[in-house]
């Protein structure tokens, strides 16, 4: 054996980085050397060696030669996967199919290397226990002394978002108490609620949706009202900060009081939807509904939800919560308005 072929077998074990690794060159001359992970027109983020992620501008990246496959998307809508060479600000990627694709750099919109590509195909179909974020809420208060009384507060909502679906469940409760001696009522506040709702985009903006609600309220004698309803809904408002929504459709209703006899009805429901990212730790959620009935016109019920939840730690926040039902037509002696503010710790989750 030559000492060229042992020079060069010396150099093979000895610097497996150089020789298996993705690199890219800076518009200032430096070099990373590593994988590329992922890209968009703004950063690219390589994971190196020795230190760790290093994500750049993408404007400044000069170079960029991969010996792994990177899956690169552009502007026009088409993916092309290959490796990666830059010449005279083009991108050629090296396909196993369509040979050498060369493509003007500026017209790359996103870049994905293998663990990245498919962590990201996974997450456009996940599994139906993966892909889903949510939170607990609890608020609980306690007073002894001239007054007596307690309440406790608890809310959960899940998210699991897809491509083209959501799927999301929500429940709330609040259950209150005057203890003191013969105060009346002793049960100040004791109502649950519920729900899941199911979302498909027909196109970036139209949707169509199908949910059902369910509530109980016993200072109102509400047993139990169901309403199982279904409809049409548009994205106005869709970005990384802001989402608002309007939606229509049919619903049909069956309440159950312990004071009258149970009563069903089809109900028109029209509503909007707003969701608003303010700062970086801070979101605010907003919901208007109004369901008149189409069996008794002038009869209708009216919702109303408000809140925020600011993050303290990645799984910790601080959550307000304020909410309103209206209905036209409560049992005699009850009132129209049920009115729910609580506030209290958010825990958070994903999976």
């Amino acid at each position: 054996m030559s000492k060229l072929q042992v020079l060069a077998l010396i150099l093979i074990f000895l610097c497996p980085a150089l020789l298996f690794a993705d690199q890219i060159v800076l518009k200032n001359g430096d070099r990373l050397t590593g994988t590329i992970e992922k890209s968009d027109d703004k950063t690219l983020v390589i994971k190196t060696e020795f230190a760790g992620e290093v994500t750049v501008q993408w404007p400044a990246v000069q170079e960029i030669t991969s010996t792994q496959a990177l899956h690169v998307s552009l502007s026009d809508g088409k993916t092309v996967v290959g490796t990666v060479t830059t010449s005279d600000g083009n991108l050629a990627v090296a396909t196993a199919n369509a040979g050498t694709v060369t493509e003007p750099k500026a017209s790359v919109t996103k870049l994905f290397g293998e663990a990245e590509q498919a962590a990201y195909e996974k997450s456009l179909h996940p599994g139906l226990l993966e892909g889903w974020k949510g939170g607990a809420n609890m608020g609980f208060a306690l007073t002894r002394g001239n007054s007596q009384t307690k309440s406790l507060a608890v809310a959960f909502t899940a998210d699991r978002k897809t491509l083209h679906d959501h799927l999301g469940l929500y429940t709330n409760s609040v259950y209150a108490t005057n203890d003191a001696p013969g105060a009346t009522p002793a049960t100040t506040a004791n109502s649950v609620q519920g729900g899941i709702r199911y979302d498909h985009d027909f196109t970036p903006r139209l949707f169509a949706y199908v949910g059902t609600d369910f509530q109980t309220d016993a200072l109102q004698t509400l047993d139990l009202r169901s309403v199982f309803g279904g409809g049409l809904g548009w994205h106005v408002v869709q970005n990384d900060r802001t989402t608002l929504d309007l939606l229509g459709g049919i619903n049909y209703t069956r309440e159950k009081y312990s004071l009258l006899p149970s009563r069903s009805f089809a109900a028109a429901s029209v509503g909007e939807e707003l969701s608003h990212k303010l700062g970086m730790n801070t979101v605010l959620v907003q919901k208007l509904y109004f369901f008149p009935n189409l069996n008794d016109t002038g009869e209708y019920r009216a919702t109303f939800n408000f809140g925020t939840v600011t993050k303290i730690s990645k799984w910790l926040g601080w959550q307000n919560a304020f909410g309103d039902i209206y209905v036209t037509n409560p049992p005699a002696g009850a009132k129209q308005n049920d009115i729910l503010l609580t506030t209290g710790l958010n825990f958070s989750f994903a999976h």
